[in-house]
């Protein structure tokens, strides 16, 4: 019997730790004095925790066509704020995101604001985060 709790336990302290390396802060992967607007297509949307991630083909003016992986708020903020994956994944047309990118990868963003064709757009952060704060709002406008 001690033995399975022992085994219990390290599993249990397993999971938390995994739980706090996989949710970051904003500003702990993303540069706040990096910022992007780029337009493309959104080709994956991953509704998963702890946020969720948009896969955006950005052609140049060459064609050469780049992915960016974009992450957003956590599911839990979209879902209070009204938002379904369908509705960012668009409709195949163009979209542009603003946001600001990683401090390793030039190709992978947080998002503030995604707009589409249509004109519609979702304010998923504030251009000022607060740099103590994961939490941006998920405000559907």
């Amino acid at each position: 019997m001690k033995i399975l709790r022992t085994v219990l336990l390290v599993l249990a302290l397993g999971g938390v730790t995994l739980s706090a390396v996989a949710h970051h802060s904003v500003y702990g992967v993303f540069d706040k004095d990096a910022p992007f607007k780029i337009t493309g297509v959104v080709t994956e949307t991953r509704w998963i925790n702890p946020h969720v991630f948009l896969h955006l083909d950005v052609t140049d003016q060459d064609g050469n066509v780049t992915e960016w992986r974009l992450e957003t708020a956590p599911t839990a903020f979209m879902r209070k704020g009204g938002i379904t994956k369908e509705m960012l994944s668009g409709d195949g047309g163009p979209v542009s995101v603003s946001g600001i990118t990683a401090t390793k990868d030039p190709h992978i963003g947080w998002v503030h604001r995604i707009t589409y064709a249509d004109g519609h757009f979702y304010q998923l952060a504030n251009v000022q985060l607060d740099a103590a704060s994961s939490q941006p709002s998920a405000l559907k406008q």
